[in-house]
C-alpha cells in the first residue's frame, strides 16, 4: 500500500488545502480505514485564513480560465480523464481502504470519472445557446451561456471522489474554478485527485487554482463556504438535514445550490417480475457499498402473490454473501464507514422492531480476526410496513423492507390495477431519488414512468435504483433536493444565461406596439 500511496502523492502528513499551492496549518486529521481501524496518513487542515485564501486564488484563476475557449478548457479535462486511467487501479484501491468500497466498486468510481471528463471534453464542443425570432422588424434575439465563477463543492464519504469529477469537470469546461470540501473521513483521495489535476494545469501552464481543495470542519470551513458571497453556485452531497442547512444558507444570499440529499429508494415487483432479473438487481441495490449509497435500495414493494418466492429466494442469497475485506475479490461486502455508522444501523433495528417489524436475517455486528475494525455487519432482511417512522426516515446501512401490495389470489388483471396502491407505497416517503419496477406488463411499465408514477428523479425498469450512467442527469425530488448533476443539460446550472437583441434597423421600435413620445 506505501507504494500505492507513493504513486499518488499521499505522504505520512499531507496539507489538506490547494489554491496554486499548498497549505494548511490547522488542526490534525488522523485517517483510520474502515478496513482495519488503521491510520493511513494524517492531513493538516485548513484555518479560516487559510481558506479565504484559497477562495481568492480560485477567483483570480477564474478570471483567466473564462478567457481560454471552452474546447481549450475541454482539452484540459479530456488530459484529467487520461491521468486518472493511468491511477485507475491505484486511486481505485485508496478509494477501498479510505472508505471501505469492494476493490470492483473502487475502481469502478475511478471509472465515473474516467467518463464524465471524457463526456466534458464533448460538451466543450456544445454549450449550445438559442435563436428566437424578435416581434420588432430587423431585430435579432438570441440566448447565450456565460461562465458563472467559484463553485463550491461538498461532497460525502460514499464517493469521495466520483461526486467531485460530476461537478468539476463540467464547470471547468463551462468556464468555472472550484473549490472542494470532502468529506473529513475521506480526504486523502481527494488530496490524491487535485494533486493529479494540478499536474494536469501545470503541464499545460494553466493556473491550477482552478481546482481547488479545502480540508477542514464543516462547522468552520463549510459554513465560511455556504455564506462566501464569491462563491454563487454551492453543490452539496449528503444528508437531508444537511440539505435543509445549505439550502437555507446559501438561499438566504440569493446563492444558487445543487443539493444530492437522501435516498429512500424502492423497487417494484410486480407478478410478471423476472426473477432471475429482479433478485440480482436488489441484492447490489440493498448489499452494494454496504447499503451506504443514495441510490440504495432500502424497500422492496412486492405484490403479494409473488412474496413468498422473492422473500425465500432474498433470505437464501442473504445467507450466502461474502462479507469481509473489501481488497480480498471474493467479497461482496466490506465494512460501514465508522462505528457510528454502526450503532445507526443497530439503533433502526431496534426501532423497527418497536414499530412492529420483523427481522427475516442479519443485522448483526461482526467481530474477531476475520473482521477487524468493529465495522462489519451482515445485512439486514426485514417485513415492514410502509408507514413505520424508522421506513420514512432513511438509515445509511444495509437494512432492505419488504413491504407487501395487492392480493395473494389476484388475477394478472386484478393485479394490474393493484398498481395504484403499489405507487401510493412507493411514493409515500419523503425522498425521491432514485426508483425501480421489475415487470414484464406493458401496462404497468408505462403507469411507473407517466406522471401518474414514481415521483424520482431517476426511474428505471428491470435493472436496480443503483449504477447510474454518467450520461444522464442525476439527482432526486422531495427532500432529495431536486439538484441535477453530471450528463444531460446539468450544465446549465453551473453558466449564467444571458438573453440578447441586436437592432440592426436605422429604427427604434418597441416591444409589445408601445409608442413613446407622441406621433
Amino acid at each position: 500500500m506505501n507504494d500505492i500511496l507513493a504513486k499518488l502523492g499521499i505522504e505520512d502528513i499531507n496539507p489538506g488545502g490547494f489554491g496554486g499551492d499548498w497549505t494548511g496549518s490547522g488542526d490534525v486529521l488522523d485517517v483510520h480505514s474502515p478496513v482495519n481501524g488503521e491510520r493511513i496518513a494524517s492531513v493538516t487542515q485548513v484555518t479560516e485564513d487559510e481558506y479565504d485564501a484559497i477562495v481568492d486564488r480560485a477567483h483570480a484563476a477564474f478570471l483567466e480560465w473564462r478567457k481560454l475557449p471552452a474546447p481549450k478548457r475541454g482539452e484540459i479535462v479530456r488530459q484529467l480523464g487520461n491521468r486518472l486511467r493511468e491511477v485507475k487501479s491505484e486511486l481505485g484501491a485508496l478509494v477501498t481502504l479510505e472508505m471501505g468500497k469492494i476493490g470492483a466498486e473502487g475502481e469502478g468510481e475511478v471509472q465515473e470519472m474516467i467518463d464524465i471528463c471524457d463526456f466534458a471534453t464533448g460538451l466543450s464542443r456544445q454549450l449550445y445557446g438559442l435563436t428566437m425570432h424578435s416581434e420588432r422588424p430587423d431585430h435579432r434575439m438570441y440566448e447565450q451561456w456565460h461562465p458563472l465563477g467559484v463553485v463550491g463543492v461538498i461532497s460525502a464519504f460514499n464517493f469521495p471522489v466520483a461526486v467531485w469529477s460530476w461537478n468539476v469537470a463540467i464547470a471547468a469546461v463551462c468556464g468555472d474554478s472550484s473549490v472542494w470540501k470532502p468529506a473529513s473521513g475521506t480526504p486523502l483521495t481527494a488530496i490524491a485527485c487535485i494533486r493529479l489535476a494540478e499536474q494536469v494545469c501545470r503541464d499545460n501552464d494553466v493556473d491550477p487554482a482552478i481546482f481547488s481543495l479545502a480540508v477542514g470542519p464543516g462547522r468552520t470551513v463549510g459554513e465560511r463556504m455556504l455564506n462566501d458571497r464569491r462563491i454563487p453556485l454551492v453543490s452539496a452531497t449528503g444528508s437531508c438535514r444537511m440539505g435543509y442547512r445549505v439550502a437555507s444558507v446559501v438561499g438566504e444570499r440569493l446563492g444558487r445550490t445543487i443539493l444530492e440529499l437522501g435516498g429512500n429508494n424502492a423497487i417494484v415487483v410486480t407478478p410478471s417480475a423476472n426473477m432471475e432479473l429482479t433478485l440480482p438487481a436488489i441484492l447490489f441495490g440493498a448489499v452494494g457499498t454496504a447499503g451506504q449509497r443514495c441510490t440504495s435500495t432500502r424497500r422492496i414493494i412486492v405484490h403479494r402473490s409473488v412474496e413468498k418466492e422473492l422473500t425465500e429466494r432474498l433470505v437464501r442469497a442473504y445467507q450466502d454473501i461474502q462479507i469481509g475485506d473489501p481488497r480480498d475479490a471474493n467479497t461482496l461486502m466490506g465494512p460501514l464507514v465508522t462505528e457510528g455508522a454502526v450503532d445507526d444501523m443497530m439503533a433502526a433495528i431496534a426501532k423497527l422492531k418497536e414499530e412492529g417489524g420483523e427481522v427475516l436475517c442479519g443485522g448483526e455486528l461482526l467481530s474477531g480476526e476475520q473482521y477487524p475494525g468493529g465495522h462489519y455487519v451482515t445485512p439486514c432482511l426485514a417485513r415492514a410496513e410502509n408507514q413505520y417512522q424508522i421506513v420514512q426516515d432513511e438509515t445509511f446501512a444495509p437494512i432492505l423492507y419488504l413491504i407487501g401490495y395487492g392480493s395473494a389470489d389476484a388475477t394478472p388483471a386484478e393485479a394490474v390495477a393493484e398498481m395504484d396502491e403499489a405507487l401510493a407505497l412507493h411514493n409515500g416517503v419523503p425522498q425521491g431519488l432514485s426508483s425501480s419496477i421489475f415487470s414484464d406488463h406493458m401496462r404497468e411499465i408505462e403507469y411507473f414512468l407517466s406522471h401518474r408514477g414514481s415521483d424520482c428523479g431517476i426511474a428505471n425498469v428491470n435493472i436496480g435504483t443503483s449504477g447510474a450512467e454518467i450520461g444522464g442527469a442525476f439527482g432526486g425530488e422531495k427532500e432529495t433536493g431536486g439538484g441535477r448533476e453530471s450528463g444531460s443539460d446539468a450544465w446549465k446550472v453551473y453558466m449564467r444565461r444571458q438573453t440578447n437583441t441586436i437592432n440592426w434597423s436605422t429604427d427604434l421600435p418597441l416591444a409589445q406596439g408601445i409608442t413613446f413620445g407622441g406621433e
